[in-house]
Order: C-alpha cells, then sequence, then structure tokens
C-alpha cells in the first residue's frame, strides 16, 4: 500500500485542474498510506498472513493508483474509460485482501466518478470515512476525502444534500488547517448562495481569495454577490 498516492469532470475545460488536485490527494493518502504500512510491518514477524495479505493490497494499490493517474492525464475518452476500469478492478481486489483499509475504497470511489457512477463513488467514500477505517484517516487525507465526498453529494443531489455537503466542507476546512484549499472555500460559498446564505458565501469566497488571491471562481462569485446587494 506504501506507492497510493470544482466539480470533477474529466472530459470539460477542467480537465487539468481536476488532474491536479487529483495528483494532492494521492499524495495525502501516499503519506497516509507509509504511516499506514509501518505500523503494520511491526506487527507482520508475528502475522505472517496478514504480511503476505498486507502485500498483495499493495501491489494492486500500486496498480490502481497508476491506472488513475494515467486516466486523468490522457486526453483520449475512451482510452480514460478503460484505464478507470482497470484502476476500479485493482481496487476492488486491494478492497478484498484489506476490507479494513480505507485507501483502496478511496481510489475506488475516484474510479467510479471517472466511470460517471457517481452515486457507487459516494457510497465508497462513506464507506471509506465509516468509524472504523475513517479513523485511520486524518489531518490532509481526511480532509481532501471530505472535500472529494462533499463535491460527489452536490453531483449526486444538491438539493438534499447541501446541508451534509456543507458539514463535509466545515470538517474539511479544519482538517486542512494549515495547508489551504481554496477549491474547498468556494464549494462551500457555493452551499451557501444555493441556500440563500450570501453573508456566509461572501464569507467563504473571501477565505477562498486569502488562501489563493488568483482564484477567478471566487472572485466572480464575490462581484455577483456584490452587485446583488
Amino acid at each position: 500500500m506504501c506507492d497510493v498516492s470544482d466539480h470533477i469532470n474529466s472530459f470539460t475545460k477542467n480537465t487539468n485542474q481536476m488532474a491536479i488536485q487529483f495528483a494532492i490527494l494521492l499524495f495525502t493518502i501516499a503519506v497516509f498510506a507509509l504511516q499506514y504500512c509501518y505500523v503494520k510491518s511491526s506487527s507482520a514477524t508475528r502475522l505472517r498472513s496478514k504480511s503476505r495479505t498486507s502485500v498483495q493490497s499493495h501491489g494492486h494499490l500500486r496498480k490502481a493508483s497508476q491506472f488513475l493517474s494515467r486516466a486523468t492525464s490522457t486526453s483520449s475518452k475512451s482510452q480514460s474509460l478503460t484505464l478507470a476500469r482497470n484502476a476500479l478492478l485493482e481496487a476492488e481486489t486491494a478492497v478484498a485482501f484489506s476490507p479494513n483499509d480505507p485507501a483502496p475504497l478511496v481510489l475506488k470511489a475516484f474510479a467510479l466518478d471517472l466511470l460517471g457512477r457517481k452515486t457507487s463513488a459516494l457510497r465508497s467514500l462513506d464507506s471509506a470515512l465509516a468509524y472504523r477505517r475513517g479513523r485511520s484517516l486524518a489531518g490532509r487525507e481526511r480532509g481532501d476525502v471530505l472535500v472529494k465526498r462533499a463535491e460527489l453529494k452536490i453531483e449526486v443531489n444538491k438539493k438534499r444534500r447541501v446541508d451534509s455537503a456543507i458539514e463535509d466542507l466545515k470538517e474539511a476546512l479544519e482538517e486542512l488547517s494549515g495547508h489551504g484549499n481554496d477549491s474547498a472555500f468556494c464549494l462551500l460559498g457555493e452551499c451557501y448562495e444555493w441556500k440563500g446564505m450570501s453573508e456566509e458565501a461572501k464569507w467563504a469566497f473571501e477565505e477562498a481569495l486569502r488562501v489563493n488571491p488568483e482564484s477567478v471562481k471566487a472572485r466572480q462569485r464575490l462581484d455577483i454577490l456584490h452587485k446583488q446587494n
């Protein structure tokens, strides 16, 4: 598992932004994975069968990560879908070997998202963040996963899930404190706009600009909000 590294849509003009955000998420998962593997390896001398399972899971996770990286970087839609399917197979195999590990479920969610299976992707992230698995995720890794889940909630059913998405984003921003995430603030601002909470939306977009003064989306939304008042 050691190599596992705004609104996402890999076949639109936001492809480059998605690839960058995905690479960042993979990197943060890799940091978590290294820590997790170290803990696991310390017990391997006592539990050899678990060690073999960990090695097998690690191999499938690495392949899933590689397939996903290629899927988000290619300009060919058909090739991207093929790579995403391969990533899904590898991630599901890793889940079978390590059912209590959140990392393969996160990669599975990304593969499902690329395949357009948003609801299934959301369920996979729900499982990754469930208590027994989710407690293994903390700090930036957990924050990035929460932002992704909020995005999926909005894409699946904005009207019914906006409140839940806001809660995810608030928690994510606490976890990401000090790392900066203007896209999370922008999505939070949009959620507030959808609820008619203009002052809260302004605050969120202002925070996005504080983190990233070049955020076009935050500046545009702020301009619109100021004109409405």
